[in-house]
């Protein structure tokens, strides 16, 4: 499905009746990863999986977003498409981020909150932006007499020795800057619902311990841990993950 929201083409699947789920993917995903977890949900719920703005089959922002721009969005979406009544949010990586920023400012009203992998908690990587702003400049300095397609394959090694996604969406350069230098942890706050947190031991994107600190953080929230699971829970433990999810946001 296809609908204009902000003047951006966004493409979204939504199947399923009853109360309204709606799955936030993370940076440099699309919908398309939660395929199975929609279809399972969507027997007792109206499940909504949008990709969201440059990524999947949705257009671009014309200007480089923050997390509240997506916030903002995202509450343009559901009124457009007709859902301003959801029941659960869940978010992977920085669709947690965004979903803690979004209900923080009550842009976004929900009484259920999954948080799988959660991203937003970012001033502990002062270090490594000032590195990411260095290696750029690095970057472009040593490969400037190289041809484009050379300069491009050497960048992308840089960034990636210091662990950036900022190439996994090279249009978006300037929006992952915005959206990795923004700490949704104040958001936590003004939040009341019941939040789960699931995490993987292994994660190295998303540590295990920004669940550990989430979950002090939110008034009332359930943390899950996976053993030997790495950054994409509902990939790796689909069952698990799943199975979690429909016992915490059933009605």
């Amino acid at each position: 499905m296809q609908v204009v929201v902000d003047s951006l083409m966004t493409t979204y699947q939504r199947q399923g009746k009853g109360k309204v789920v709606l799955i936030l993917h993370g940076w440099g995903d699309s919908s398309k990863s939660f395929h199975k977890m929609s279809q399972a949900l969507s027997k007792n719920y109206d499940v909504i999986c949008v990709d969201l703005p440059g990524f999947g089959g949705s257009q671009a922002p014309h200007q480089a977003w923050g997390l509240t721009d997506y916030a903002i969005f995202l509450q343009h979406f559901l009124a457009k498409i007709n859902a301003p009544d959801v029941w659960a949010i869940i978010g992977h990586s920085n669709g947690g981020a965004i979903a803690i920023r979004g209900l923080g400012m009550q842009l976004l009203q929900s009484e259920r909150l999954v948080l799988l992998a959660s991203a937003g908690i970012r001033n502990v990587y002062k270090g490594r932006n000032k590195a990411l702003r260095i290696v750029a400049k690095t970057g472009k300095a040593i490969t400037m007499p190289l041809p484009q397609s050379v300069k491009k394959k050497l960048r992308r090694t840089l960034y990636t020795t210091v662990g950036s996604d900022m190439l996994v969406a090279e249009h978006l350069q300037e929006t992952f800057k915005k959206v990795v230098t923004d700490d949704v942890r104040p958001d936590t706050q003004h939040i009341r619902i019941p939040v789960l947190l699931i995490y993987g031991e292994k994660d190295q994107a998303t540590p295990l311990w920004y669940g550990q600190q989430y979950h002090e953080l939110f008034e009332d929230a359930t943390l899950e841990v996976l053993p030997g699971v790495e950054h994409f829970v509902h990939l790796e433990r689909p069952a698990e993950v799943e199975r979690a999810i429909k016992e915490f946001i059933h009605a």
